[in-house]
This record gives C-alpha cells, structure tokens and sequence, in this order.
C-alpha cells in the first residue's frame, strides 16, 4: 500500500540533490568562532608550504606566493593558479573546497556541530513536500507535517552523524500523529452490549459499502456473533439483489422492501427484527450518494436519526486519494461518522489517503479492506504503516 511512498520517501532521506548554498543564504550555522573561509585556507597555506619545500631544489615549478591569501573570498575556484615559470609541468596547488551536496551530505562538513536554519529546511523541504503530493497527501496535510517538521528541527542544534536520524524521527513522530488510533475495539463493544448494535456503512457510489459490510459479517461469524442485514439501498438497482446473495453465502438473514421504499423504514425494521430474534448485530447498507447532492447527505441524516447507529463507517476507496478524503470530510460534517473504511488498500501504490483522511476528519481509520474474499478486512493498525513507509 505504502511501496511507493516509501520509496521516494528514503529517496529524499538519501538525496544529493544540489542546493543553492550562496552565503546569503546560510544553510547551517557554524558553531565555532573561528570563521569557515579561514580554517578552509589555512589547509591551503599548509599544502602550499609543502610544495615550497619540496621545490627549493627544482626549477621546474615554482608557486606563487600571491595564491596564497587570507580571505577565502578572493580565491577564484574556477580559475587555475598560474606557475611563475611558462614551462613547467607540475600541476597548481589549489585550496581544497567540498563540492555541494544534497540534504544530508551537504551538512555533515567538517563542523562537530551545526545547527538548521529556516532557510535550508525550507529549500529542502520542497523535494518533501512535492513527494507527499505525488503521494495523494491533501495539501492542508503537507503544510501540518511541514510546520511541526520546523518546530522540531528548526534551530536546534545536532552533531553532523546525528542529522539524518533526527530528521527521520521528526518525519516518523509528524505521521504518527497524524494517524489516529481508534479509541475502541468493535467486536469487544459488541460482545459486552447488552442489547442489538446498529453499524451503518455509508460511503458514495462504488467504493465498496456492500462488499465491506460483509466482509464484516463474516468478521462477526469468525467470532461468533450474530447478525442481520438491512437493505437500506432501496434506489440502485440490483443493490437488494446484491445484499441477498451475500446473506446467501453467509448464511445472514436480509430485511428488504420493494425499491423506492423509505430506506430509514428499512433500517427501523431490520432493528426491531433483531431486537426480536435476539440477533446481536444490524448490519444497515445504505444507497451509494455523492457528497455534493444535499438532499441525499440530508436523506442520510434521517437514516441515522431513526436508526441511532452505534457506529457510523464511512467507506472510502484508498486509490481516489484527495476524492476520498473530501468525501470523508462532508460526510462526517453530515452525520458525524465514528470510523473509516478504506477499500482496495492492496492496490493503493501511493498511500497518501490513509495519512491524510485521519488528519482531516479527525477520526480514526478502522479497518482496511485488502482483497477479494470475505476475509480479507483487517484492523488498522498505525504501527504496521509506520513500518511499511520505512519509519
């Protein structure tokens, strides 16, 4: 699910990318008092002095005194130091100078010590930033992991061999939060209720509601706990049709009306069905709707006032990326959803929905569907992601 991320992820953790390290723009902060230009030329006083020695008893090459200088700006580095005599064949001494280098290399200097400054995190970050992009990760979502980054690295000060541990466990600590853990286990909530608990699956058309529901019949059999399906999608075609052939499978008993019927009325006589026949659990799949039709977000809204689910899942499709997490937003503005579903996560190459629909609806994701058969749903598990992007 998270391959791909992962990948470019390390490939910028890893980066030689060449930035722009003019002295107006100071990339670290030296924490000696002594000034880099001079320590840099005083390597080049000592090589110089060397070539002095070793040509006092040679014609041949001579260098000159003059290259030598105090101040490291008036070095020319593009132009080679001429010998005093035309026809010598021994090649110049010049200063040693590092080439530039990418995010982590170009910080590790000579420097014991250094300190990030605002402007190197911030010309780095964007290699981040345009990763996590790419990535599916909604863009109010970037800008959170690029401030708390900043106010974890920014100003602080770390030995050179500790700079890419640091940014990494800023990287690991800013995700970690964003991925809320549920604040409860739904099968153990089932099992010690003392009465019927009413779960609605809600999502826009295609994203997988019907098949999710019962994958999580057949979650609820493997532990054995009673259910009944309420066919509260009474507008798609061929969706009652749909629901009876997994009850046929599961062996789930469906409460149905005729298509056009009040899907609320539906839901209300699949409880009182379960109520009666001491069934543990209502399953309520509801019509596919887009969030952007009002009246069928306010339809919704009187689903869940009649039926008063204990938990509303909002199912969402984790490759449609930013889609999914606006929908996850209205829909949660609509009805207040408990949890999320993600679908097709096996086939999810990015990985950027599950990293940011927590961040936008501020619920947790539940569970994550993640193939073809009844058994392929399993519970979210925050640890797993962070180990999967390599964190």
């Amino acid at each position: 699910m998270f391959d791909l991320l992962k990948k470019k992820i390390a490939g910028w953790l890893s980066s030689e990318k060449t930035i722009d390290s003019s002295p107006d723009k100071p990339l670290v902060k030296e924490v000696f008092d002594k000034p880099v230009a001079k320590r840099v030329v005083s390597s080049s006083k000592k090589s110089s002095s060397k070539v002095s020695k070793t040509s006092k008893n040679s014609k041949s090459s001579t260098v000159d005194s003059a290259a030598v200088v105090d101040d490291f700006d008036s070095v020319d580095l593009d132009k080679p130091q001429s010998s005093s005599d035309n026809s010598a064949k021994s090649e110049p001494v010049m200063p040693h100078v590092e080439p530039k280098k990418g995010f982590f290399s170009k910080i590790k200097s000579v420097f014991s010590n250094l300190t990030i400054t605002e402007e190197f995190f911030v010309d780095s970050f964007n290699d981040l930033e345009l990763i996590l992009l790419e990535g599916n990760v909604a863009v109010s979502v970037v800008d959170f992991i690029k401030e708390r980054m900043s106010s974890k690295l920014v100003g602080r000060e770390f030995k050179k061999d500790e700079v890419k541990g640091k940014v990494t466990s800023a990287l690991r600590e800013t995700i970690d939060e964003l991925l809320i853990k549920p604040s409860f286990d739904v099968i153990d909530y089932i099992k010690k209720s003392p009465t019927t608990v009413t779960i609605l699956f809600c999502g826009i058309n295609g994203s997988g509601k019907t098949t999710t529901l019962a994958k999580f019949a057949k979650l609820l059999k493997n532990n054995n706990i009673s259910c009944v399906f309420a066919a509260a999608d009474t507008f798609r075609a061929a969706s009652i049709e749909q629901l009876a052939i997994h009850g046929e499978r599961l062996g789930v008993h469906v409460i149905k009306q005729t298509y056009g019927s009040d899907p609320a009325a539906v839901a209300y006589d699949a409880i009182q069905y379960a109520k009666a026949k001491k069934i543990k659990v209502v399953l309520v799949d509801t019509a596919g709707r887009m969030h952007t039709k009002q009246n069928l977000m306010d339809e919704m809204g009187k689903i869940v006032r009649v039926a008063k689910p204990d938990f509303k899942f909002f199912v969402g499709e984790s490759i449609t990326g930013n889609d999914a997490t606006e929908q996850a937003r209205i829909f949660n503005d609509s009805v207040n959803i408990d949890g999320i579903i993600l679908t097709k996560s096996d086939i999810d190459e990015k990985g950027g929905t599950a990293i940011s629909v927590s961040k936008v609806t501020g619920k947790p994701i539940v569970f994550l569907g993640n193939g073809q058969s009844y058994d392929d749903l399993v519970p979210f598990d925050k640890d797993k992601i962070l180990a999967a992007l390599g964190l």
